[in-house]
């Protein structure tokens, strides 16, 4: 088994059996293979539906880097990322990402991945009532970060 993989198996575990969260697990690597964070799933423990182990690490990562751009990192990963923790890689810039299970082995476990990916793809419309409000207030703060150049990441 892959080193990192098997650490990230490991956090899984040592997650789940401490009653943290479901059983994922991440690392984070440098191109040279040195660890710069490790995370699983805290969803339980801190009452936090988004500490998902692709997020706790990435977070720990930045935290450590100092940086919220991990473009030259890889990540690792004990399940296919959901929606969310997708989401977060492409945000924090990671290009590359290696899954031990799949979101079908997720769903036969009971978790619900693909309600939103069926959102996402314009079915399961009744998963969330989404509705814009007040835009033209609220784009006023858009149009001045945009004059005072705000950093875009």
């Amino acid at each position: 088994m892959n080193k990192y993989m098997e650490i990230a198996k490991n956090k899984s575990i040592s997650g789940f059996t401490n009653k943290e969260g479901g059983p994922f697990g991440a690392v984070i690597i440098d191109n040279e293979g040195n660890i710069i964070a490790e995370g699983n799933n805290q969803v339980l423990c801190k009452n936090d539906p988004t500490a998902h182990a692709e997020i706790v690490t990435i977070r720990k990562a930045c935290e450590k880097l100092k940086t919220y751009d991990l473009s030259d990192y890889i990540l690792y990963t004990s399940c296919e990322p959901c929606p969310m923790c997708l989401s977060a890689i492409i945000w924090s810039n990671i290009k590359t990402v290696y899954y031990g299970c799949t979101r079908e082995d997720a769903e036969n476990i009971g978790f619900r991945d693909n309600a939103i990916y069926e959102y996402l793809k314009g079915e399961n419309k009744n998963l969330i009532d989404l509705k814009q409000l007040d835009r033209d207030g609220c784009i006023k703060a858009f149009e001045e970060y945009k004059k005072k150049n705000g950093v875009i990441y």
